[in-house]
């Protein structure tokens, strides 16, 4: 009888650290939100969390760029990417209705994933396939005629693991990579696998944007899959996407704990809104202008009205470029260098 198959992770005591951690911030993650997101933080982290995963994949649209185009408005940017925006958002919508350990599911996400993109939307490959970086290979995938069985022993392992749903998912999302069982949408799918798979566990997971830690690391997430692949050992990526998803649960207490979150009692908020902007960059530099206006219940216009004017007084600075940078909160006269 053939031994069940296990993907390649040993627990380690880093992993063991990290789920203690990652439960203790869910129960302050909750006790902020005082037991369930309002519907307008869900939907903004589901926009965030789409628009990392995209943009991981090269996509080059903004987090305001890609709230416009699921409110229906006109947008610049090219078919293909406004049709992923449209076709992720669809995606992580109906993860209420999968579940994770069903190859029929796993094969209608893709579906939905991908419509119009590729041709075998929601169909296993049936060609050969390489990951590259730039013009190196960096991983080649099994041979297209194990893609099958491969994954039902991946699904089946799902099913049946004893492991706790932090481990799993991130081993499922190592393991989804490695078959590489698509012709294209291969990253974006593990992500949303790894999504369900905690919601599973914990349903609020569902609305945290651990992709948005993921973009922000992207070169470390490609070197762990990686090393992953060259040891025949996931461990260390299972211990990369815990600490992502232990700083997204960090990110996500204290952007919503702040003054002026949306939802929080008007009028209580002590400062004007420039204050209140400088007070929530200097925890969240990355925090994109339509983050912040979302935040403090304000217009994207009123947001970039007072930015200009801490600008123009030497209080804020920008590092960086405008996709990618971030915000330094200054003395007025002693600025950071940019990077």
């Amino acid at each position: 009888m053939n031994k069940p198959y296990h993907p390649p992770f040993q627990l380690t005591h880093r992993m063991t650290e990290a789920m203690t951690g990652i439960a203790e911030l869910l129960g302050a993650w909750k006790a902020v939100n005082q037991g369930a997101l309002r519907p307008e933080l869900r939907r903004g982290n589901r926009i965030r969390s789409i628009q990392a995963s995209l943009a991981v994949e090269q996509n080059t649209l903004t987090l305001e760029q890609v709230t416009a185009v699921l409110e229906g408005k006109l947008v610049l940017g090219s078919p293909r990417e406004i049709q992923e925006v449209r076709n992720a958002f669809a995606a992580y919508e109906s993860m209420g209705g999968w579940q994770a350990d069903r190859v029929e599911h796993l094969l209608a996400a893709h579906a939905m994933m991908m419509a119009t993109l590729v041709d075998d939307a929601g169909r296993w490959r049936h060609g050969g396939v390489g990951v590259m970086r730039g013009e190196k290979v960096i991983h080649v995938a099994p041979p297209a005629s194990q893609v099958p069985r491969l994954m039902q022993d991946l699904l089946q392992w799902l099913a049946d693991t004893e492991a706790h749903p932090l481990i799993a998912s991130a081993a499922f999302h190592y393991e989804l990579e490695f078959i590489h069982p698509f012709s294209d949408g291969n990253g974006r799918m593990g992500r949303l696998w790894q999504s369900l798979i905690l919601s599973r566990w914990q349903p609020v997971l569902a609305y945290l944007p651990v992709e948005t830690v993921i973009k922000r690391r992207q070169q470390a997430y490609y070197e762990q899959l990686a090393a992953a692949d060259a040891q025949t050992d996931c461990s260390g990526f299972i211990e990369f996407i815990l600490t992502a998803i232990e700083d997204s649960l960090r990110e996500a207490i204290r952007l919503e704990s702040a003054p002026g979150t949306p939802g929080k009692t008007p009028g209580k908020t002590p400062g004007k809104t420039p204050e209140r902007i400088l007070g929530l960059l200097r925890d969240a530099p990355e925090l994109s202008i339509p983050e912040l206006a979302e935040r403090l219940g304000k217009s994207v216009r009123a947001v970039e009205r007072a930015i200009r004017k801490l600008r123009e007084t030497g209080r804020l600075v920008r590092i960086g470029p405008a996709k990618g940078g971030r915000w330094a909160v200054t003395d007025g006269d002693r600025l950071p260098r940019p990077e």
